[in-house]
């Protein structure tokens, strides 16, 4: 761990400890990102290049079956991801209800442009419910061919709540 994400942590009140207890990993920031995705409101999604292109066949391959699916969320810098923690922590979360959804910085999947969440239209975005949606059906059937596995299923050993949107590609 470089001393400035020691520091970013103990800023935070996050004891590396404990993220190592539960299994966690540090992410490093990938050296080239290329433009995964796009909405309709001109965000730009990013991830490394083969990521990227898993994820435009796999969408592809989906709405060829009829079902869409959309980014939620792709890369994310570990400035970002400190940010994201630091105002959850201003608005009174605890630091375990915090963790048990939101990575600490420089551990999450993020972090290593692989990791994206996704969503479909009718149904919350980032909520457990998109469990019941024929996306994530399509997803559990065929994700795997294009190299990417949900990363935290119910009952994950990371100390993570359950998040059926969260999927992260991994090479061959």
């Amino acid at each position: 761990m470089t001393p400035e994400l020691a520091a970013r942590l103990a800023e935070l009140g996050i004891d590396p400890q404990t993220l190592a207890a539960r299994g966690l990993r540090e992410y490093a920031e990938p050296d080239a990102l290329v433009v995964a995705d796009s909405n309709d409101a001109g965000r730009i999604f990013e991830l490394i290049a083969p990521a990227a292109a898993a994820w435009q066949q796999l969408r592809a391959a989906a709405a060829a079956d009829g079902v869409t699916l959309f980014l939620v969320s792709a890369y994310r810098s570990i400035q970002r991801q400190h940010e994201i923690v630091a105002a959850k922590l201003a608005r009174g979360q605890t630091l375990d209800v915090i963790l048990q959804v939101s990575a600490a910085p420089g551990f999450s999947e993020h972090h290593s442009g692989r990791a994206i969440d996704i969503g479909t239209p009718g149904s919350p975005v980032l909520e457990q419910a998109f469990d019941t949606t024929a996306a994530f059906a399509w997803l559990l059937a065929h994700a795997g061919e294009f190299g990417f596995r949900l990363s935290y299923p119910a009952g994950n050993s990371s100390g993570y709540l359950y998040e059926p949107w969260h999927w992260c590609w991994h090479a061959g």
